[in-house]
């Protein structure tokens, strides 16, 4: 059993009946968020999903980290392939009672992670190159990324460190509504819905500094984000267990 399964309580709903198909560990996380009207959110996902909204407001979230350990069960990590920064911009939604993510865009430095992304969880992965520093100065992180293609470059920046003693969201808060999310929505190429589940530990969060610049990053979508974010969370991270998508429609 996968360490994370050690712990079911905090969950939404069961885990599925079947065994999870992919192991990742989710490390050295900022969590920044800007409250967005669900009306932009709304043209930016599928018409099957519900937006959520929290306090009257939906949010969009950027989530700059690192990745280790991303292989499918029961193979072991592989050099070059299992480990990498990544970058993503995300929505949050719900069918079917269960509340997820919405990713608007995600960029790796893995080549080969990007390809497997796309062909099998139908995830809208760009190339990118991602320089992820410690920052000694702050005990936190320097993190840019510029995308690979596209005209002009997609580039973002941020440096941010904890600024607080580690913590649980409490159930019912805005903090839980926008990390404790179990499942992740994507649409194939063909226009079918999905879902995949996930499963974690509660998220250990502290609160966090940041300067962020990711204007250039939510362009592309057609969104502008007022000034900086509004709740900025750093974690040390997860380790995660995925399933295999279902197909919804």
């Amino acid at each position: 059993m996968h360490s994370s399964l050690s712990q079911l309580a905090h969950r939404p709903w069961p885990i599925p009946a079947s065994a999870w198909t992919w192991r990742q560990n989710w490390y050295d996380l900022l969590f920044a968020h800007w409250p967005i009207p669900a009306s932009e959110v709304r043209r930016l996902v599928p018409e099957e999903l519900t937006v959520q909204e929290f306090n009257g407001t939906s949010w969009v979230g950027v989530v700059p980290f690192r990745m280790t350990g991303v292989m499918r069960r029961p193979f072991p990590d592989l050099p070059w392939v299992s480990a990498f920064p990544e970058l993503n911009l995300r929505f949050y939604v719900e069918r079917d009672g269960m509340p997820g993510v919405w990713f608007a865009s995600l960029d790796a430095t893995n080549a080969l992670a990007v390809w497997s992304a796309r062909r099998f969880f139908h995830l809208p992965y760009h190339h990118a190159r991602i320089d992820f520093q410690p920052d000694a100065a702050t005990a936190g992180f320097r993190f840019r990324s510029t995308r690979a293609r596209g005209e002009p470059p997609v580039t973002f920046e941020a440096a941010y460190h904890p600024i607080s003693d580690p913590f649980l969201a409490e159930k019912g808060s805005l903090e839980a509504f926008l990390t404790e999310r179990y499942c992740l929505y994507s649409r194939s190429p063909t226009g079918r819905l999905y879902r995949a589940h996930v499963h974690h530990v509660p998220w250990p969060l502290q609160l966090a500094h940041a300067t962020i610049d990711a204007a250039q990053l939510v362009r592309p979508h057609g969104l502008t984000l007022d000034g900086p974010p509004a709740l900025t969370h750093f974690s040390r991270g997860v380790d995660v267990v995925v399933w295999s998508l279902e197909r919804l429609t």
